[in-house]
């Protein structure tokens, strides 16, 4: 998929800046999607020259000028479109897994660091996801907020996130737990017992 979709999903949510964009992908995509603010502004520029989306300017006194994009029909079309579409299997290409694999020929110690900062990263995440689960659910509970919400696809990329960094950190406790029992019984002398 390209980073095409991803953009005119996050449009869903209304008008919006190339910075609102940004900072849309950051807290609500990004459990899903990752994009650098560099991308995300080629991609609108490539997306209004396709007519998937509308530019209109806006002028401000103390700031530079800026543009605010909308979808178009076009846009919604495509986007219901895209999601008709069989999606391709996700592939994983994580430098922190091939660190794992090669972890009985190199350093263990840099790798438990390497484990324990990805942790850090995941409960970060968490603590994020939750503040925008809380702003979402608004002081209702989730079915009220089922039962309520015009748009629910937010909510459930959201789930997904959430469980996809909760299973980082029971996989890291796991990691960290062999490598330890790894550890002591190289130390006294017994091997390789897991």
């Amino acid at each position: 998929m390209s980073l095409k979709y991803a953009v005119l999903a996050a449009l869903l949510e209304g008008e919006a800046s190339g910075y609102d964009l940004a900072k849309i992908f950051d807290v609500s995509v990004a459990n899903f999607w990752s994009a650098t603010p560099q991308q995300l502004y080629r991609e609108l520029d490539r997306l209004a020259e396709g007519g998937l989306i509308e530019a209109r300017v806006v002028e401000q006194l103390r700031r530079p000028n800026k543009r605010l994009f909308t979808l178009t029909p076009e846009g919604r079309r495509a986007l219901g479109a895209f999601t008709a579409e069989a999606p391709r299997p996700t592939a994983i290409r994580d430098e922190l897994l091939v660190m794992i694999q090669a972890v009985d020929s190199g350093d263990p110690e840099a790798v438990r660091a390497s484990v324990e900062e990805r942790m850090e990263w995941a409960r970060a995440k968490l603590a994020r996801y939750e503040r925008l689960r809380l702003r979402l659910l608004d002081g209702r509970d989730e079915a009220a907020f089922l039962a309520e919400t015009e748009r629910v696809g937010p909510y459930l990329t959201l789930m997904r996130g959430r469980s996809f960094e909760e299973e980082n950190l029971r996989w890291g406790l796991r990691v960290l737990e062999i490598l330890e029992l790894r550890s002591t019984a190289r130390a006294v002398g017994g091997g390789d017992a897991v």
